[in-house]
């Protein structure tokens, strides 16, 4: 297959953790006869600081002509980089939202796996943690309060500021949709997340849900409210399989799964529209204190691009010879520093590695790998 996949390096640890996984993707390519091209991209500060915008219209358009687009990670720190002193359509992540929008990235996908080699990691007590857990969550990722209207103005003398968080039920029909979908492909049972109690939008939420439900009479499904999810999450996280919710909640909600895994650089995530074509990047973030140090966690952007494979091409084997590289990396008990076990006594059972390290010791799996 030849596969043309655009590639957004970033800020922060992001050229370093995409470097990884174009080296995986590379021995890919070689072990399964692929032809892969890429097509460097440049978003968020890098671009702020070449062109003074975060995106540009050539940036959309290259986006638009891959099948494919892999991301590493954008942004600096908040309180120091002179990006956030810039008006809030010119920082990074306002690129990231324009990308997002120009390319119809409706559905984002953040699965949150506990591996059992790395249920030390996890923060919950080990009666909580039990077998483990496996969700998906689903983030609706072009409505909501990220995208609508919003203004700051002086009012008799006061600033005021309003953002309008807004869904119609298309929006909604869509998403919901594919959270049926996906779980038909999982355990069948569906958590959709809302705020009803309070917000209209909500309402709508839930009354979509209910109707695209009666299109899939073999998922279970549930209502929960936000707040309630957020503690259930660390109460019990195996009931959920998939968690279906609006964007802000979303955004919110997988960060806090990601770390009930242990590490947020484990967790990959795709941004995907009506067709094949998807947005791949990490769960996390640029991490500008660690850039630059070779310790950050290539992982979750490694997992990401076989997500890519799964998803955009197709290749499920290819995908699946990722994944089983990764398990057996965390089997042989290499470590970057992130997941580390906490306490002194299980730090000598392990190898402390590096971002390098990482990727070649995955690549040297994915080249023994056979199924």
């Amino acid at each position: 297959m030849n596969c043309k996949i655009g590639v957004i390096s970033g800020d922060g640890i992001g050229p370093e953790i995409v470097a990884e996984a174009r080296k995986v993707l590379d021995c890919i390519a070689e072990k399964y006869g692929h032809e892969l091209k890429y097509e460097e991209i440049q978003m968020g500060g890098c671009s702020i600081d070449a062109v003074g915008v975060p995106l540009t219209d050539e940036a959309i358009s290259k986006a638009k002509a891959s099948d494919a687009v892999l991301m590493g990670s954008i942004g600096g720190n908040t309180a120091t980089s002179p990006w956030y002193r810039l008006e809030p359509h010119l920082r990074p992540e306002a690129g990231l939202l324009k990308l997002r929008k120009s390319l119809n990235l409706f559905a984002n996908l953040r699965p949150a796996y506990l591996y059992e080699e790395l249920k030390e990691a996890c923060p919950l007590r080990e009666d909580i943690i039990g077998d483990g857990f496996d969700m998906m969550i689903l983030r609706e990722l072009t409505g909501g309060l990220y995208f609508g209207e919003r203004k700051t103005e002086e009012i008799d003398g006061v600033l005021t500021a309003v953002d309008t968080l807004t869904y119609n039920e298309q929006e909604v029909r869509r998403i919901a949709k594919r959270g049926f979908e996906i779980a038909m492909k999982r355990r069948k049972k569906v958590t959709s997340v809302d705020k009803a109690n309070v917000l209209d939008s909500s309402r709508l939420w839930r009354k979509v849900v209910e109707e695209v439900a009666k299109e899939y009479p073999g998922v279970s499904y549930e209502h929960m409210l936000v707040d309630n999810c957020a503690m259930q999450l660390v109460k019990d996280p195996k009931q959920f399989d998939v968690i279906l919710t609006e964007n802000m909640f979303g955004d919110i909600l997988s960060d806090e799964a990601s770390m009930v895994t242990g590490s947020i650089g484990m967790l990959s995530s795709a941004s995907l529209n009506d067709t094949k074509f998807g947005l791949y990047e990490p769960s996390g973030g640029s991490a500008p204190d660690i850039a630059g140090k070779g310790i950050a966690n290539p992982i979750a952007t490694i997992l990401s691009a076989a997500m890519m494979l799964r998803y955009s091409f197709d290749l499920d084997r290819e995908a699946d010879a990722i994944e089983a590289a990764v398990r057996q990396v965390l089997k042989d008990k290499y470590r970057t520093i992130d997941i580390m076990p906490q306490e002194e006594n299980k730090k000598s059972s392990v190898t402390l590695v590096g971002t390098k390290e990482m990727g070649d010791l995955i690549v040297e799996r994915i080249k023994n790998y056979e199924k």
